[in-house]
């Protein structure tokens, strides 16, 4: 070594972001790999054409029946808002628990099958925030998932319906702002139980390196809940069914609100999510997801 490397003042220790900006930039990251995958871009676009088809399906019935159509038909066609509230109803049956299984079926088995996992976790940060970061990821997801649905609707609604004050479920009239507050905390609403679906997901997720049958098993876990909750003989068992309060947001088209039914269902979507995250934390936390 030279005299005059000898004499050089010592290099400055290489600065590590903050905890904060490096967990930044990883979520920006798994929101990229989200958002950008192809995949995910067209179950979007599915989600965003079905309230489309059901608008103008809805149209078409109530000009050839010369609105002699249903009750709900007339409705519908009586207020462009109310297409975003059976948009919600009708995608909560199988597309929208689709969209969500197929994102958090893949969330971690889909990155282990493919080795990307591996390669990951070399990178500074804990499993447990990896973690939590794929499933902010999934969080941010349902969310968008669910105001893609709502706004789409408002949009078809409004353009193929009159829009003006909601006529809500119990009989009584609130202003537009008000029905428009209220499908807004419908589409919230939806968003919480599809979180908790996503827990599920991705704890199902922790447990094997293909996609596919991750993916399936979430399928089979909705819909035989959806099928138990229809059973009668099940019904002791029926408020614990994760699926059992999706629908339970009627009671925010009521007045007064049912908020003890809104709480019962946001209570049960929150100890799916704490149960199953928890899951999927000793899971992925222990076992061996890279081999």
């Amino acid at each position: 070594m030279s005299t005059a490397e000898l004499s050089a003042p010592p290099r400055p220790a290489e600065r590590r972001p903050a905890p904060a900006v490096a967990w930044l930039r990883l979520l920006r990251s798994e929101l990229r790999l989200i958002f950008l995958r192809w995949r995910n871009l067209i179950l979007l676009a599915v989600l965003a054409a079905i309230p489309v088809l059901i608008g103008v399906a809805l149209r078409l019935a109530g000009a050839g029946s010369g609105g002699q159509g249903p009750p709900f038909l007339n409705q519908v066609a009586g207020n462009g808002v109310f297409l975003a509230f059976l948009a919600l109803t009708v995608m909560l049956t199988l597309v929208l628990p689709l969209a969500v299984a197929v994102v958090s079926g893949d969330s971690v088995a889909g990155e282990a099958g493919h080795g990307t996992l591996r390669y990951l976790l070399t990178v500074p940060v804990g499993r447990t925030r990896l973690l939590g970061i794929k499933y902010t990821g999934l969080l941010c997801y349902c969310l968008v998932a669910c105001l893609l649905i709502a706004l789409v609707s408002l949009a078809v609604g409004a353009a193929a319906f009159p829009v003006g004050p909601v006529t809500l479920l119990s009989g009584s009239s609130v202003s537009l702002g008000d029905g428009l507050l209220r499908l807004l905390l419908v589409t919230l609403y939806v968003t919480a139980g599809m979180a908790a679906l996503a827990a599920i997901g991705l704890a199902v997720s922790t447990f094997t390196e293909h996609a596919i049958a991750a993916i399936a098993a979430i399928l089979v876990i909705t819909i035989g809940s959806e099928v138990a909750d229809n059973v009668p003989q099940f019904s002791a068992v029926h408020p614990f069914l994760p699926t059992h309060w999706w629908l339970s947001f009627d009671g925010l088209l009521r007045s007064p609100v049912a908020w003890g039914e809104i709480g019962q269902g946001l209570a049960s979507f929150g100890i799916y999510a704490v149960i199953f995250a928890a899951i999927a934390w000793a899971r992925f936390t222990t076992a061996d997801v890279t081999s």
